[in-house]
C-alpha cells in the first residue's frame, strides 16, 4: 500500500512539474512574439478608440483660398443664403441701419466704418478695410476674428457658402475686381465640421 501511495504521488507530481514547464515556455514564447511585434499595427484599426490620434493625411481637409472659391461662386446662391440676415442687416444703397449696419458697398469699405452705427470697440479697434480675406474670415467665426464682438452669429462654417455670400455683397455696390485663383493653401480649416445648413448665415458686420 505505501509503495503504490509513493508511486502515484510520485507521478502526479512528475505531470505537474512537466505541466509548470510547458506553461513557462508557452508564456515565454508569446511574450517574445509580441515584444518583437510591439511597433506593428494594423493599417486600418478595426474599430476608433477615443484619445488614439489620427493617421496623417486622415485630418480635415484643406480649405481652397478665397481666390478659388470666388472664382467659381454663385450671386444668385449668396443672395439666397444673405436672406437670412435681413432681420439685422439692409444691403441696399441709402438703408437704414437695424440690430447690424447697412452693407451697401461693404466689399472694400472700412471696417466699422458705416456712419452712424454703433460698432463694438473691439471691431473698431481692428482698423483695416473689409477685404475678401477679412470678410471670409469673420463670416467664418466673427468671435475668432475680433473676440469680444457683440455680434452673437455664431458663422459660416461651409467655405463655399462664404464665397457666396462675399460676391454677393461685392455686387451690392462694391464691384470690386475678384483676387487671383491662386493655388489651395496646404492648411487645413480649424473651424469643426458641422451642418453648415443648420448655421444662420451672416452679412459682414453685425457688432452691435
Amino acid at each position: 500500500m505505501g509503495l503504490g501511495m509513493d508511486d502515484r504521488f510520485n507521478t502526479i507530481a512528475g505531470w505537474t512539474l512537466f505541466g509548470g514547464i510547458v506553461a513557462l515556455g508557452l508564456s515565454s514564447l508569446s511574450g517574445h512574439y509580441f515584444l518583437a511585434d510591439k511597433d506593428h499595427r494594423p493599417e486600418k484599426m478595426g474599430y476608433e478608440i477615443a484619445g488614439v490620434e489620427a493617421e496623417a493625411g486622415e485630418g480635415p481637409a484643406a480649405v481652397e483660398p478665397i481666390g478659388i472659391r470666388l472664382a467659381k461662386a454663385d450671386v444668385a446662391k449668396g443672395e439666397t443664403t444673405f436672406a437670412k440676415c435681413k432681420a439685422c442687416h439692409s444691403v441696399d444703397q441709402g438703408g437704414a441701419n437695424g440690430i447690424g449696419p447697412n452693407l451697401w458697398a461693404i466689399v472694400g469699405g472700412a471696417q466699422a466704418g458705416h456712419a452712424g452705427f454703433a460698432y463694438s470697440e473691439v471691431l473698431k479697434g481692428k482698423g483695416g478695410k473689409w477685404d475678401f480675406a477679412a470678410l471670409d474670415e469673420w463670416l467664418a467665426s466673427p468671435a475668432k476674428y475680433a473676440t469680444g464682438t457683440k455680434m452673437s452669429f455664431a458663422g459660416l462654417t461651409d467655405a463655399q457658402q462664404r464665397a457666396d455670400v462675399i460676391l454677393y455683397l461685392n455686387s451690392k455696390g462694391s464691384n470690386l475686381p475678384l483676387p487671383a485663383a491662386e493655388a489651395a493653401a496646404p492648411a487645413a480649416e480649424a473651424a469643426p465640421s458641422a451642418d453648415a445648413s443648420a448655421a444662420a448665415p451672416a452679412a459682414s458686420e453685425a457688432a452691435e
